[in-house]
């Protein structure tokens, strides 16, 4: 997302604080600006002291943080809605010489033809007018990426998803990549590619994306199975997806970095977090959170502080925050003074659980003050923020709920059209060897009649170890009424030796 770093707020915050977290020296309380929202997907403090937030449904708005009072800047009609695709990214030109917001949003050309378009506005009187396409991309209804931001020189960058295209390791293509433009769509001249505005290359689908006010670039990545991403971009670099996930640590990526240099990651989490928007807390206030990140997590439904080295070269240390209390987290800003804002985004394409009243919402995180009133507000342990807590329930339970329920949701329904039901599945009931082959190997092992009966493919999850398999084969054959029996690790040891 694109930092916060312009005007200043002296009000004080009139919205009740609901809880309290104490840090080692520092107490927060937490408090919601607004409510009732559709995914505000990104919020980016404004040159006016408001929140200023896109919402994926197409509109644009600013709310008033010590009021709660919205205004509607802008509603684009031809924002095209499906999945992960919509209104998503926006970041405001530092620059007060230059008055322009922009924004990324999918479309379609010729009613079939989706496309992300990014777009420059001028705003003037509370309005965002004189609208410009700077650049456009090929989309999909996964996987668009779509955090811009401003670097301290001026430029606009674009970070892109991959759309699914397998496209990112292709430098003549703009997906799966980082760009980096002037403020009127012309590309610089000093590009590593000469022509082009790619920056970065071999990303699968970045969502956080920031620059520290020395000018070091850190994104967010998701990952397919296995290793979601902090990295520190660099020119030119080849991030190296598909071929390298997350560190450089298997025979294959060994062998691929033997002739293709890859940039590793800083940070990789394998369960994967969903790691969405990001950014860096330079200030004192919050004093435990000096020079950090701030990541929101979807599937991770929390807001994770990553303590950087001095350098800003390596997270020393990570902490969880709201880990399960407000749902998934799509967007945080921190304010000119310190106080930090995260958007909720329950109401989008794979909400972990049914949208609570008043979904989704921003969330205000601040320094309490003596004369605060807490009355009302839950009281959270010392230690709130530790991570690393043990799951509770059977080996298989854990598992599933590390790896599989983001997607086939806890209750086994999935989502129609996206991801199949595992509740009373014939193919999960049904032939082992199958099922364990599609763990295995993924997509690729899927039935024929099969494939292409939902949006997203079917991960492999070869890289778990045979008990780990077996357990989890036997939680969803004996999950949710269904009524299989359970596999033996000596049986998946089996399989994978003689499947190739």
């Amino acid at each position: 997302m694109s930092s916060c770093h312009i005007g200043s707020q002296s009000e004080k915050f009139e919205a009740p604080i609901q809880e309290v977290i104490q840090l080692d020296s520092t107490r927060i309380g937490v408090s919601t600006v607004i409510s009732d929202l559709n995914v505000p997907w990104e919020i980016a403090w404004g040159p006016d002291n408001q929140i200023w937030f896109t919402e994926q449904s197409g509109r644009i708005s600013k709310v008033d943080p010590h009021t709660g009072i919205r205004k509607t800047l802008l509603v684009i009609p031809e924002v095209y809605r499906e999945r992960t695709s919509g209104l998503l990214g926006m970041a405001i030109d530092p620059d007060k010489k230059r008055p322009y917001v922009v924004v990324v949003y999918t479309c379609k050309n010729n009613d079939s033809l989706r496309v992300s378009r990014l777009v420059r506005y001028t705003y003037a009187s509370d309005t965002l007018e004189d609208p410009r396409i700077l650049l456009e991309i090929p989309a999909g209804k996964g996987h668009n990426g779509s955090r811009i931001a401003f670097s301290p020189d001026g430029k606009l960058w674009w970070a892109t998803g991959d759309a699914q295209s397998g496209q990112a390791q292709n430098p003549a293509s703009l997906n799966g990549k980082t760009l980096r433009l002037n403020i009127d769509g012309t590309i610089p001249s000093d590009n590593p590619f000469p022509g082009s505005p790619v920056w970065s290359m071999g990303h699968r689908n970045i969502e956080g994306l920031v620059f520290t006010p020395d000018g070091i670039l850190f994104s967010s990545e998701h990952g397919e199975a296995t290793d979601d991403e902090i990295n520190i971009i660099h020119k030119g670099g080849n991030y190296g997806w598909p071929d390298v996930q997350g560190y450089i640590d298997l025979p294959r990526e060994k062998m691929y970095a033997d002739s293709t240099p890859i940039v590793e990651p800083i940070k990789a989490w394998t369960p994967t977090i969903a790691p969405s928007g990001l950014d860096y807390y330079s200030s004192n206030k919050i004093s435990e959170w000096h020079n950090a990140l701030l990541l929101a997590t979807l599937k991770g439904s929390s807001l994770r502080v990553l303590k950087l080295n001095q350098g800003k070269t390596a997270i020393v240390a990570e902490k969880i925050f709201l880990k399960e209390e407000y749902g998934r987290l799509r967007d945080v800003c921190v304010s000119p003074e310190g106080d930090v804002y995260i958007s909720t985004s329950n109401r989008d394409w794979n909400p972990l659980g049914i949208p609570v009243p008043h979904d989704d919402r921003i969330l205000r995180i601040a320094k309490i003050e003596p004369d605060d009133d807490l009355s009302g507000a839950r009281q959270m342990l010392r230690d709130a923020g530790s991570a690393g807590r043990q799951q509770a329930g059977s080996r298989g339970a854990v598992i599933y709920n590390s790896y599989c329920a983001s997607c086939h949701k806890a209750d086994g329904n999935g989502i129609t059209g996206t991801f199949p039901a595992l509740r009373g599945n014939k193919l999960v009931m049904g032939d082992k060897r199958t099922l364990i082959k599609i763990l295995l190997k993924g997509d690729a092992a899927v039935p024929a009649r099969l494939r292409g009966e939902y949006d997203e493919k079917m991960p492999a999850f070869g890289f778990l170890n045979d008990r780990d398999l077996a357990e989890v084969i036997g939680y969803i054959r004996t999950s949710w009424d269904n009524r299989a029996d359970s596999i033996p690790a000596e049986a998946v040891a089996a399989i994978r030796r003689n499947f190739k």
